[in-house]
């Protein structure tokens, strides 16, 4: 498998690194601690027996319609380049509401001669983490879900191509639910070029875990933010400093010109 293209656009877009704080955290498979598949690539907590970070690449001109490679009679299904006791399975997902969320989104890796194998890829359990559907689903207003659909609507973009890098905050504090530590928060950064000049920002999501009948979630509704890289670096041992300098304030249309609140009222 190909995996995450760093040289997707003008400038190289490497992979990040890890903290020292979460290094040791991070899971080895064949000498390497990425894992790579159609369009994207990702890098596994030991612990947590989640994606700690995927990256991905979109290439807006190439896309096809999600209808024309279809997601019916496609199972999500355990990696076998790693251990099951490694991943989170079906166990977690079955009678409540939590659903099988993409971190890379499926609709975002649906382009070019691959997309049929992205499809099939998208659906590995190393690339999912448990969401509620209204967090999750771009079609019930899912902000998750919509985040891209915005950011490529842009026409001055370059290319139309964006490289995303995203994945659950894991914290101590995240609650359990059948043995599983559920992410509160997810976090999302995205690169692109617009007139050949690199941009880069980022964006903390959180959602309400409220519902799933334990009574040990919060209650809070789920809220976006701008996330200065910085705090994100801070709150998720990814290290994306290659990408600080690129860092700029939204353009009018552009993704977070709408969020309703600064980043200061987050509550790690």
């Amino acid at each position: 498998m190909a995996g995450f293209d760093t040289s997707f656009l003008s400038h190289a877009t490497p992979l990040p690194g890890f903290t020292a704080d979460v290094a040791g955290d991070v899971r080895t498979v064949d000498r390497s601690t990425w894992l790579d598949y159609t369009h994207f690539s990702l890098s596994m907590s030991l612990e947590r027996r989640l994606a700690r970070i995927v990256a991905w690449n979109i290439d807006g001109r190439a896309l096809v319609p999600g209808e024309t490679v279809p997601r019916s009679g496609v199972d999500f299904r355990l990696d076998p380049r790693v251990p099951a006791d490694g991943q989170v399975g079906d166990e977690l997902y079955a009678r409540n509401d939590l659903d099988r969320g993409h971190v890379a989104r499926r609709a975002d890796l649906l382009w070019g001669p691959d997309a049929a194998r992205a499809n099939e890829d998208s659906f590995f359990f190393t690339n999912i983490t448990p969401q509620r559907s209204a967090f999750n689903q771009a079609s019930r207003g899912g902000l998750w879900g919509r985040l891209e659909d915005d950011l490529l609507a842009l026409a001055t973009l370059d290319r139309a191509r964006i490289v995303v890098f995203g994945g659950p905050v894991l914290t101590d504090a995240d609650p359990v639910y059948r043995g599983i530590g559920i992410p509160t928060a997810f976090w999302k950064a995205f690169v692109y070029e617009i007139d050949g000049a690199p941009r880069a920002q980022a964006f903390l999501l959180r959602q309400s875990l409220d519902g799933l009948g334990t009574g040990a979630f919060p209650d809070d509704e789920w809220r976006t933010y701008r996330l200065p890289f910085a705090r994100l670096v801070t709150a998720t041992g990814v290290d994306l400093g290659a990408y600080a300098s690129w860092e700029r304030p939204a353009t009018p249309g552009a993704v977070g010109d709408r969020v309703p609140r600064p980043m200061e009222r987050v509550v790690w």
